[in-house]
């Protein structure tokens, strides 16, 4: 995959290990440090067959998954935020 482009902008194509959010049966586990492909323009990210495969049993034992996240979450249409006016 290293010299091919990205499929949706046609930019450049690096090797980098993210934070991946991945869904599997109607569900979103969060894979770190895995060895993906993303684009430089645009920030697409793809993943070679066999990392693919891996993400997919990880996925599959995620009941087995000790360590969890949280996040911020907000409902898009009653958000309100103060501007900060120096």
């Amino acid at each position: 995959m290293k010299d091919e482009q990205c499929e949706y902008c046609e930019g450049a194509l690096g090797m980098q290990h993210v934070l991946v959010p991945f869904r599997y049966n109607g569900e979103t586990i969060y894979v770190e440090n895995v060895p993906t492909w993303v684009c430089a323009k645009c920030g697409e990210k793809y993943f070679d067959a066999p990392v693919y495969k891996r993400l997919e049993q990880i996925a599959r034992q995620r009941k087995r998954i000790r360590r969890a996240i949280t996040f911020p979450l907000a409902k898009f249409g009653s958000a309100t935020f103060q501007s900060k006016v120096a």
